[in-house]
Parts: C-alpha cells; structure tokens; sequence
C-alpha cells in the first residue's frame, strides 16, 4: 500500500524559506518520478516541481530559481525546499507521483507565507 505523508509547513515571513520532506512507503524512488503539487482554496491543484527517477528536474515558472526538489532514495524521501517566499507561495503543498494518482493524495502539509 503506497503511503505519502508530507510535513514541515508553517509560517514564515515573505522573502523566507521553508524545507519540506515527504515520506514515502510502498513505493521505489530509485524507480519512480515524483512532484511537489500545491493548491489553495477555490483553485486547482498545480504541479510546482517534479523530480525524474533519474534526478532530472521541473519547476514551475512561478517558483523557478527560488524552490529546489530533491530525494533521497535510501531513505526514500522526497524533498521541496523553498526560499524567497512571497505570499502568492502559501498553499497545501502535495507531494505525489508524476503523474500524479488519484487514490496517492495525502493530507499536505500548509505553508503559509506572511507578515
């Protein structure tokens, strides 16, 4: 059963940073490509960075330059660390495969970004 549990969301000031990590079980990150998704309320999920099993990376151009995806296979653990944080960045942030399944969504961890 394939378990994706992500943490390390807060409050930070704009211009900030943030790391967060997500977990993964009953999955193989050596083999498998995964995303950093964020969404706020009233708007539709998006796909903010995604990593290929290879380590390839994708971001968004919104947080291009300011977020970096990474993952650490040996502990399967896939990371979103985020600096130069503006207000427009505060959402539940997602991590899921890429493509993203439907039936893998867990709970998010919310980032908010504020003075």
């Amino acid at each position: 059963q394939v378990q994706l549990v992500e943490s390390g969301g807060g409050l930070v000031q704009p211009g900030g940073s943030l790391g967060l990590s997500c977990a993964a079980s009953g999955i193989i990150l050596r083999i498998t490509a995964m995303a950093w998704y964020r969404q706020t309320p009233g708007k539709e999920r998006e796909l903010v960075a995604s990593i290929t099993s290879g380590g390839t990376t994708n971001y968004a151009d919104s947080v291009k330059g300011r977020f970096t995806i990474s993952k650490n296979n040996a502990k399967n653990t896939v990371y979103l660390q985020m600096s130069s944080l503006k207000p427009e960045d505060s959402a539940v942030y997602y991590c899921n495969l890429y493509p993203p399944r439907m039936n893998y969504w867990g709970k998010g961890t919310l980032v908010t970004v504020s003075s």
